[in-house]
């Protein structure tokens, strides 16, 4: 039986069960969550190991990938940044990237990126994995492209370009890097452990991940065919090849290579602690920590807004009933179901999960070293369980 380290405040014990139950149900390698409520931290729980092969336990300092929750930081710190008045994400992208509008790009709005409604999920160049390592190459081949759709009429998820699109606009209206921003505007002011483009001293604190559990079932073995026979799912994945399909091969571009974890992909492999997750989305929505709240009352309503939702673009496969606002999913997922209507975040391809909720005033951080098969509950239970600790202590 896996020891479960670390607590749950009382009332929040549910949290903790629900937790120990991902493991008994055999589908944790190592894992972590932690909650803030209103500015305190009330549940920080660990257990595992962090690589199997080593057995290398999953301990309190421990950091891991958060695949595409890194998305949701990219978000908050966009709107940081259109708080500071750096930014307006009404504003056609041109205005701050004027070399964007080429080949009917040129009335892509901010928001348009941000929501997934830019047609640029993914691109013809044929990139390599040094393209990406030095960013602009990335950059040049988004300019080039013409957008899959007529930008705004529609929306699909932008797996990986989503990251440098962001991270583009906002080095622009910012001056700063992904991982510099990052640093300056969310882990430094929290003292939270979160890096996008991670130092090589933090490196061996990193969990492994690990493979999702096979499944050769008729369901599993028909949507494999499905998605390889759309290029451009295939393509927005890899990159035209630049990184794996499925993020994990074992060689020297996957998500467990120290190379990888030293580049920015800020749509896919930010790097940190469960605790640093639930602490930013925390001090979102509350007072953490004598550090003021990050967004105003204003930015936390548009970020509660869906903007995307629907069908989507039929190019990619879109899960049923998903909803994005300004960067974040929202709740109302049936997929991911958040706390309430007053959450928002994103989750990952590990199962991973980092959202806020305005009204509870809850920061929650979920990460793990196990990649996830389609359906995948081990987030949802937790919520669940949250949702029911909250409603016996009011």
């Amino acid at each position: 039986m896996t020891e479960i380290h670390g607590f749950a405040d009382e009332g929040f014990g549910p949290v903790a069960d629900a937790f120990k139950d991902n493991f008994t149900r055999g589908t944790e390698t190592g894992a972590a969550c932690a909650i803030h409520h209103r500015g305190r931290l009330v549940v920080d729980l660990h257990a595992g190991l962090a690589d199997e092969a080593t057995g290398r336990p999953w301990d309190a300092d421990t950091v891991a990938v958060a695949f595409s929750a890194t998305k949701g930081l990219m978000a908050l710190s966009g709107y940081i940044a259109q708080q500071r008045g750096l930014l307006d994400f009404d504003a056609p992208v041109t205005s701050v990237w004027p070399e964007f509008g080429a080949h009917g790009k040129e009335h892509t709005t901010i928001r348009d990126v941000f929501a997934h409604r830019a047609g640029l999920v993914a691109l013809d160049a044929d990139l390599t994995y040094e393209d990406l390592s030095r960013w602009s190459p990335v950059i040049a081949a988004i300019e080039a492209q013409s957008p899959q759709w007529k930008p705004g009429t529609d929306f699909a998820y932008h797996a990986l370009t989503f990251g440098w699109l962001t991270g583009e606009i906002l080095r622009r209206a910012t001056g700063l890097r992904p991982h510099e921003l990052l640093a300056e505007y969310l882990a430094a002011p929290l003292a939270a452990d979160a890096w996008i483009g991670l130092t090589a001293h933090v490196e061996p604190r990193v969990a492994t991940v690990h493979p999702a559990p096979e499944d050769t079932g008729p369901e599993a073995l028909a949507l494999y065919e499905k998605v390889m026979s759309m290029p451009a799912l295939v393509r927005s994945v890899t990159l035209g090849g630049a990184l794996p399909a499925g993020f994990l091969d074992g060689g020297p571009t996957d998500f467990n290579s120290p190379a990888n974890h030293a580049m920015e992909i800020p749509a896919a492999n930010g790097i940190m602690s469960a605790t640093a997750l639930a602490r930013i989305y925390a001090a979102a929505v509350s007072t953490v920590g004598g550090t003021p709240r990050l967004l105003s009352d204003r930015s936390i309503t548009d970020a509660l807004t869906p903007r995307s939702s629907g069908d989507g673009w039929p190019g990619v496969l879109t899960p049923p009933g998903i909803r994005f606002s300004t960067g974040f999913l929202v709740n109302g997922f049936p997929g991911r179901p958040l706390l309430s209507d007053a959450s928002f975040g994103h989750d990952g391809a590990s199962g991973s999960l980092g959202f806020a909720d305005a009204g509870a005033e809850i920061g929650f951080g979920y990460l793990n070293n196990r990649m996830a098969n389609p359906g995948d509950e081990r987030a949802n239970h937790l919520t669940a369980a949250l949702r029911r600790a909250l409603a016996s202590t009011h």
